[in-house]
């Protein structure tokens, strides 16, 4: 059975455990701390200390660079589910840039401003102190202070998905390919403390979540 090793509230966790919902098969989630990730570094042979990371028998299947989707490719193939099309490579190359810097950029900012809303308690010491050594003291309060101008920032950056998704139910077609679980990923990150929505003048993309969420590889099918 494949394991998947992850935070529940990482966006890129998000991305490959729907990934594994849309694929129908069964699978085992286990849950680490954000503090302890010494599982992952036993698991990767000291390589890795991020997630997510998937073990399927004797396999550990982890990323190699920031941009690489090992993991997704990996399970792509092993599960048949044609997300990476070879006439969509170079376009979902750029798509999943933009996703993962520019929404993903703006969404785990929002998302941490409510901090306390996910992560336990016994570990919001180790949190906090991770985001100021990354992003300076009192970057959560910063981040605070100036939520209604990311959210608007985020509404203007999501708008081209919003266009992409007129006349058709995925971003690329009739079907969901890679890209879907992607944004679905950055934006369940988003909305992991349940303190926000998504846009509302974004109808279409608020169908499209809603349909991600419920989609499996088995309506594809034919």
């Amino acid at each position: 059975m494949i394991e998947l090793i992850q935070f529940p509230w990482s966006p890129f966790c998000i991305v490959q455990r729907r990934i594994l919902e849309f694929s129908g098969i069964s699978f085992k989630v286990t849950n680490i701390p954000a503090t302890d990730r010494s599982l992952v570094w036993k698991l990767t042979r000291a390589r890795y200390y991020q997630v997510p990371i998937l073990r399927d028998g004797r396999q550990v299947v982890f990323e190699t660079s920031d941009d690489s989707q090992v993991i997704a490719k990996y399970l792509n193939k092993k599960l048949g589910l044609g997300l990476f099309p070879p006439h969509l490579r170079g376009l979902q190359t750029i798509l999943s840039l933009h996703i993962e810097n520019e929404i993903e950029g703006v969404g785990f900012k929002l998302n941490d401003v409510h901090y306390r809303a996910v992560i336990p308690e016994s570990e919001r010491l180790a949190f906090v102190r991770h985001k100021e050594r990354k992003f300076g003291r009192g970057c959560l309060e910063r981040w605070r202070e100036e939520k209604a101008a990311m959210l608007k920032q985020l509404e203007a950056r999501l708008f081209p998905y919003e266009q992409m998704l007129l006349g058709k139910p995925f971003l690329l077609g009739d079907r969901p390919h890679f890209v879907d679980f992607d944004l679905y990923g950055m934006l369940g990150n988003f909305l992991a403390s349940r303190k926000y929505e998504l846009p509302t003048e974004h109808t279409k993309m608020r169908e499209w979540y809603e349909q991600m969420t419920r989609t499996r590889a088995a309506d594809f099918s034919n």
